[in-house]
């Protein structure tokens, strides 16, 4: 007997996890009508496998149309920053919150070099540890990954920054404009 379905799959499945059952008619002999051959016996389990495959292809959909929702949602909220290369918002996959741009946006308020890790800043408010800013001027922009907040000395600690950015460069958690 086939391998039926009798419960959910997980959703990052490789090959088609429905297997198909070939279905026969009784064959029958049409002078007498008596039957030569057995067809496929319907059985539960074979009704089952119906179920369970119809309802995982709805969870599927319901995951795909989750996907697309983030992609629609990266579309139409990236480009707010100049090269800026990512966005970073609630997606509506589930959770009971609301879309939400995050706005957080703050000045460097002294000049720092190339592989500087610590900024001082004009404010720290809206930025949290292990979440990426985008810091940028009017000349250069990367992305890094905050590993500390001080809001007492007013800083934001870093990875190591690629390039030199003047006081007044901006640090910007999202696509603020």
């Amino acid at each position: 007997m086939n391998n039926l379905m009798n419960g959910e799959i997980p959703l990052n499945f490789k090959k088609n996890p429905y297997e198909r059952t070939q279905w026969h008619d009784d064959v029958t002999d049409p002078a007498t009508g008596e039957i030569i051959n057995d067809g496929t016996p319907f059985m539960s389990e074979f009704a089952n496998n119906f179920e369970w495959g119809i309802y995982n292809a709805y969870r599927v959909l319901i995951e795909h149309a989750r996907q697309i929702q983030r992609i629609q949602v990266q579309q139409e909220l990236d480009g707010r920053v100049p090269e800026n290369s990512g966005t970073f918002s609630d997606t509506l996959d589930g959770s009971s919150n609301k879309i939400k741009l995050d706005t957080a946006l703050t000045d460097i308020l002294e000049a720092v070099t190339d592989g500087t890790t610590t900024l001082k800043v004009a404010s720290v408010d809206g930025f949290t540890p292990f979440t990426q800013v985008t810091i940028f001027d009017d000349t250069k922009t990367e992305d890094v990954l905050i590993t500390a907040i001080d809001a007492s000395a007013k800083t934001i600690t870093v990875q190591a920054l690629a390039f030199s950015y003047k006081k007044g460069a901006k640090v910007a958690r999202s696509n603020v404009s």
